[in-house]
């Protein structure tokens, strides 16, 4: 099995955690306040993490140590937005929503490096919003406020995911240290801002522990140390494909386990909207390739 392939296998795992988060965060934010549910689950995946990979902990350079603060500052932001968007929106509004990352990206892409989409990229943008529209657009014509807190989840992630891959192919930078320190960096922001503006507590039912263990070891700590390893093996299209299968996932759990059934627009919208990915991700390096203009 080579390294790619492997790398590709493990991030369809990682897509798979991701995609059943929404429903376990949806469960414990009836039980907790959602800040202390992130610093929750990031604390508790860095202190095992640590703990684990104590060895490589020991060795940190400053490097691995500025990029996990300059990542982790990004990844905060996503999981603000993402604790107080799930709770204000449908499952499968909120995993197609935050699972828009790999479109936001480009622009970012552009900003900071000037490189100009192409037309295929164009489409794949108009496709995109006219299926976000169809989505999350109610009978007036307005999103709900979920939905629009959770467009702040593609933006940040698209910047962690930017930042992530340039650290990672600097030789100092240790990719594991990188990927258990952003979560000790989310989880001490978090647990300010909670202690700050929310009344703390920890979850109080044995199927509310169960599911913010499970969004820490899993969909937190393996998730990210995974994502931070493996992205050095495999190509940021293959990410960015393997990636857009995370809608998917929140779509078909929220149907078995949350009944949530969408109108026929809702899943015209959903379709257009992992049209566009699939297309876009198709179209492997002429976006990237233009010149600037």
């Amino acid at each position: 099995m080579s390294k790619q392939f492997r790398a590709d296998l493990m991030l369809v795992l990682v897509t798979a955690f991701w995609g059943t988060s929404y429903w376990l965060t949806d469960v414990c934010l009836v039980d907790m306040p959602p800040m202390f549910l992130n610093a929750f689950r990031f604390l508790s995946a860095f202190i095992v993490l640590a703990i684990f990979f104590y060895k490589r902990m020991l060795r940190l350079n400053r490097s691995t140590l500025r990029y996990s603060l300059l990542i982790g500052l990004a990844l905060t932001g996503t999981y603000i937005f993402y604790g107080y968007g799930i709770s204000r929106t449908s499952l499968s509004n909120a995993g197609f929503i935050c699972g828009m990352p790999v479109l936001f990206t480009p622009f970012l892409d552009f900003i900071v490096n000037h490189k100009r989409p192409c037309r295929r990229m164009s489409l794949c943008l108009l496709m995109c919003v006219v299926g976000l529209a169809l989505l999350t657009l109610n009978e007036d014509m307005r999103p709900a406020t979920g939905d629009i807190i959770c467009m702040g989840v593609p933006i940040c992630y698209s910047i962690d995911l930017l930042m992530m891959e340039k650290a990672v192919q600097i030789p100092d930078v240790d990719a594991l240290s990188l990927g258990v320190c952003q979560l000790g960096v989310v989880g001490l922001i978090t647990l300010t801002i909670s202690l700050l503006i929310e009344q703390p507590h920890f979850p109080t039912t044995a199927f509310a522990w169960g599911a913010a263990l499970f969004l820490g070891l899993f969909c937190s700590g393996v998730a990210f140390v995974v994502q931070s390893v493996e992205q050095q093996y495999t190509s940021a299209t293959h990410v960015g494909l393997i990636f857009t299968l995370e809608p998917l996932f929140s779509a078909i759990l929220a149907y078995f386990v949350a009944s949530e059934v969408l109108l026929t627009r809702g899943y015209i919208g959903m379709a257009l909207m992992f049209l566009s990915l699939v297309l876009m991700e198709l179209n492997t390096t002429k976006y990237t390739a233009e010149a600037d203009i």
